[in-house]
């Protein structure tokens, strides 16, 4: 197959916009290494979102501030190498954008050669205008989020939902006008009243993803651990769960220390 037709097949920020004006709802989960990358990839997913969740799912931390821009390119390396379809979103982390353009830039920009990434995830709205701006001016595609911003949890203290009383909700508006105008191809909207997240989606031009924002996005994003079951402790109103993975791979390793004990595995049949 040439390398034409395999370009035309990849999700490209162009195609979130035609999904968007088509009323085409976009899908994305989260991806931190290449075999469920892989299995995303085949499945349709149209985004995956090497997200800084990594620092909780993968590392075991209390918060998204303890990962690295090391660490947050060797996660999306892992994903890139199996994203055959799937646009693939990096989360520059916490740290490596916040005051300094100049920081940010050479984050973004070793985000991108180092890992092969298609995109960048900034969280903050008019408090990070002038690192999106640099960024952006090196022709890097950035997704904004505003909403609950989990780099921010030490300010704000709490995980509840942000934006219901109406000096934050009119605030989030116009940070999302602004990222719009800046050229951010797409934003989150993290766990902010489903009537806002309608209202934002409604005035922009560029595809919303909710987590937590209610149906009247443009699409929907959660932390693929989270879907799978494999996170049980974690249980927000706004999570589905798709599988109960934590269930069925603790029978299985189960089942296998049994088998190993018993002497049962390996059988004639699985030794030479």
């Amino acid at each position: 197959m040439s390398s034409v037709s395999q370009a035309a097949k990849r999700i490209t920020t162009h195609t979130l916009l035609k999904m968007k004006q088509k009323g085409e709802k976009i899908s994305m989960l989260t991806a931190y290494d290449f075999t469920m990358a892989t299995i995303l990839d085949a499945a349709g997913i149209e985004m995956i979102l090497v997200g800084d969740s990594a620092s909780n799912v993968m590392a075991g931390h209390e918060t998204t501030l303890p990962i690295t821009l090391d660490q947050m390119i060797y996660h999306a390396q892992s994903v890139i190498r199996a994203a055959s379809r799937s646009l693939v979103v990096v989360d520059i982390p916490f740290g490596s954008y916040q005051g300094d353009s100049y920081n940010a830039l050479d984050s973004a920009v070793r985000i991108m050669k180092e890992s092969g990434a298609h995109a960048i995830k900034v969280e903050g709205g008019k408090n990070v205008e002038k690192s999106i701006k640099r960024i952006l001016s090196a022709g890097i595609p950035v997704m904004g989020h505003l909403g609950l911003t989990p780099q921010s949890i030490y300010k704000f203290g709490t995980y509840k939902v942000r934006a219901k009383e109406e000096e934050e909700a009119e605030q989030l508006l116009q940070d999302a006008l602004l990222l719009q105008e800046l050229g951010c191809f797409a934003l989150v909207l993290e766990k902010i009243p489903h009537q806002l997240a309608a209202k934002v989606t409604a005035a922009l031009d560029i595809p919303t993803i909710g987590i937590g924002a209610g149906g009247g996005v443009d699409g929907q994003v959660l932390v693929i651990h989270d879907m799978l079951g494999m996170n049980k402790e974690f249980s927000p109103r706004f999570l589905r769960r798709y599988a109960d993975l934590s269930t069925i791979m603790t029978d299985a390793f189960k089942n296998y220390i049994a088998d190993v004990k018993s002497g049962d595995f390996p059988s004639d049949k699985e030794q030479y």
